[in-house]
């Protein structure tokens, strides 16, 4: 049914009369009424669910807005943890390095440690030299802390001698005189030229020592014969019985009088200066004590030379190999000697002739300055 339908007004034939009429009006007023109420109930619902739709709208963008907030923030702080987890693990690694540079360095340190111990058990325990005072003095501040006893090997030319004199005096005088005229017979003679003599020395040595595990320092010994010596005392420390080991060699350092034994095994020598003292057979109803200390190797780490002249000794150059060694020695050593030929006492005299090789070897001037051949 149509609006226009719903609004049309059908008269019955009892409605036609004015009352009729009347009442129809008023139903139909009535009617009129309701749907105004309805209408303004509606109007009413529309803007409540308008008003709830707008409420919405907003809670809705206010909800999505702060979900968008809270996921910048959880993406920042993500970001931060990230960035502070890095930061940790950088931290960690830098410390594993630090703990591993420290577990280095503790290592180095005991090696250090153990080496100094070593030494300190060295420092107790070195070889029995007996020795007297000879009513000599000194000052405090002359006293030297490390004594290196001199010991170079020069290689001699052909045709060259050295001479070293008692007096340095003597040989200053033959070098600024340069060249000389020896006489070998009445109408025969030879030129020589003479000049200093430089030798590289050492001017500052360090050295780092450590404790040799197959060697031991045997002193204290009897005055026996070196072989006699050196036999009782490998018979000894051969035996297992006496602590001792198979031993390799034996060797005589006849400066100090002391014995070095070296061992084929590392596990020998320790024992042997842990206990320090034993008692070795030497004869056959009598035994002596003798004193075992640990061995040092030593390793040179720093050494600085420089170039020392020979004040007492002269090189002669330029010498002709016209006569036999022997004779031509004797005639340069005369000639040197004689106070007329600028010469003076000699103490040492080494000729080469030409095509030969001979090592000259300087020690310590004390008092005089040797100079001995080696071949």
């Amino acid at each position: 049914m149509s609006s226009e339908e719903d609004f049309s007004i059908v008269i019955q034939p009892e409605e036609c009369t004015l009352e009729g009429v009347k009442r129809q009006i008023l139903k139909c007023q009535m009617q009129h009424q309701q749907l105004l109420n309805e209408q303004k109930d509606l109007v009413s619902s529309r803007n409540d669910q308008r008003g709830l739709a707008e409420q919405f709208r907003k809670r809705s963008d206010k909800l999505r807005k702060g979900l968008e907030e809270d996921k910048r923030c959880h993406n920042k702080d993500i970001e931060t943890q990230t960035m502070k987890r890095d930061a940790l693990q950088l931290e960690k690694d830098e410390l594993c390095r630090e703990i591993q540079r420290a577990q280095a360095a503790l290592e180095e340190l005991e090696g250090d440690n153990e080496s100094l111990k070593q030494k300190t058990d060295v420092s107790t325990a070195v070889p029995e030299r007996k020795v007297m005072f000879t009513g000599a003095t000194g000052k405090a501040e002359n006293t030297q802390k490390f004594d290196m006893t001199s010991h170079i090997v020069y290689p001699m030319e052909g045709g060259t001698a050295l001479i070293t004199f008692e007096e340095e005096i003597v040989a200053q005088k033959i070098i600024a005189m340069m060249e000389h005229k020896v006489l070998l017979d009445k109408d025969c003679f030879i030129t020589v030229k003479a000049r200093s003599i430089q030798l590289m020395v050492p001017s500052h040595v360090e050295m780092d020592t450590e404790v040799c595990p197959r060697r031991i320092l045997v002193s204290n010994l009897p005055k026996k014969g070196s072989e006699t010596l050196l036999d009782k005392l490998e018979i000894h420390f051969s035996k297992s019985v006496n602590g001792g080991g198979e031993v390799e060699d034996c060797d005589l350092l006849h400066d100090s009088g002391n014995v070095v034994i070296i061992f084929c095994e590392k596990n020998i020598a320790k024992g042997l200066t842990d206990k320090q003292y034993h008692d070795v057979k030497f004869e056959s109803k009598k035994k002596h004590r003798v004193k075992v200390t640990p061995f040092l190797n030593g390793d040179i780490t720093n050494l600085k030379t420089k170039l020392s002249v020979c004040p007492r000794t002269v090189l002669l150059e330029g010498i002709p190999a016209v006569m036999d060694q022997e004779n031509l020695q004797d005639l340069l050593e005369i000639h040197f000697q004689k106070t007329t030929n600028g010469g003076g006492e000699v103490d040492a005299f080494l000729y080469n002739p030409l095509g030969q090789q001979t090592l000259a070897l300087f020690e310590a001037d004390c008092p005089s300055n040797r100079v001995e051949p080696q071949t």
